[in-house]
């Protein structure tokens, strides 16, 4: 009898466990079929993606590579938008994390006066829209000499709200504090302790808020074309809204290698990064 009862648990659990399996590779392929389209209508002729659909790549991206680079070159290189891009969002992405790592320390390690007013004010900040501060913003940095440049798209990135939050919530559960202490009684200073310390702990946490403001950086198109009049300082998303226009409308093939060689770096960034999200979810797993 217990044998029998044995038995249809362990059925029931192996049966829960295949829907679940089951349920989670149908939303990741679901999620990945966008993406998959995409790629195959870049390999595809405009006619082509007007007139049919397929799943199934074709032969023509080298021709529609081809044709995006000469178009891109009639202004600036295609290269160029994505050099612009790429350094704004390099640089922006370690300000933020490592400044807003360095806040979400001082807020969670120290202790004093006002503290919980300064996280207080912080989180407010996280509840103001973008576009309240757009006007005051825009005419700021052109009063300090900085329209039509690319420090208006780096600096600010030091104050970022969201991934304070983000790092504080992470530290309160992963850094043990019996750590620091034990280093400020060998003699390290703080800021050597959060470099050598603290920093190494929140890898996990620091590679994925890395994949966010890469990502927010790179795919950010309303300050950029606020801020950017020159053609030759244009970022990528700025390029990829131009094809829109007349000159690109009529070739959806052009179209779809833009948008492939846009999303590329995303990518990159994701896999490289990836292994110290999964790293820290291992150890966190094993941890007591």
């Amino acid at each position: 009898m217990n044998n029998n009862k044995d038995g249809g648990l362990h059925a029931r659990i192996l049966g829960a466990q295949i829907f679940r399996n089951a349920v989670c590779i149908f939303l990741c392929i679901l999620s990945l079929i966008p993406f998959w389209i995409m790629i195959v209508n870049a390999t595809r002729t405009s006619v082509a993606i007007q007139s049919s659909f397929s799943m199934i790549p074709s032969t023509h991206f080298s021709e529609n590579w081809q044709n995006l680079l000469y178009q891109a070159a009639q202004n600036v290189s295609l290269w160029k938008y994505m050099g612009n891009s790429l350094f704004i969002a390099v640089g922006s992405t370690a300000l933020a994390v490592y400044f807003s790592t360095m806040t979400a320390y001082g807020v969670t390690v120290y202790k004093f006066k006002g503290s919980n007013f300064a996280w207080a004010f912080i989180m407010a900040i996280m509840m103001i829209p973008v576009q309240v501060s757009t006007i005051g913003f825009f005419r700021f940095m052109y009063k300090v000499g900085w329209g039509n440049s690319y420090w208006p798209l780096i600096v600010p990135a030091i104050a970022s709200p969201s991934t304070v939050f983000f790092m504080r919530q992470y530290m309160i559960s992963a850094l043990p504090l019996e750590i620091l202490d034990s280093a400020r009684i060998d003699g390290s200073n703080e800021f050597r302790t959060f470099n050598t310390i603290a920093v190494p702990l929140m890898k996990p946490a620091i590679a994925t808020q890395c994949i966010f403001a890469f990502i927010a950086s790179w795919n950010n198109f309303y300050t950029p074309s606020m801020l950017l009049t020159s053609q030759a300082k244009f970022t990528l998303p700025m390029f990829v809204q131009q094809m829109r226009g007349e000159r690109f409308r009529s070739d959806h093939g052009i179209i779809y290698a833009g948008l492939v060689v846009t999303i590329m770096p995303l990518f990159i960034v994701y896999f490289i990064l990836s292994k110290y999200i999964i790293a820290g979810v291992a150890l966190g797993g094993v941890k007591e």
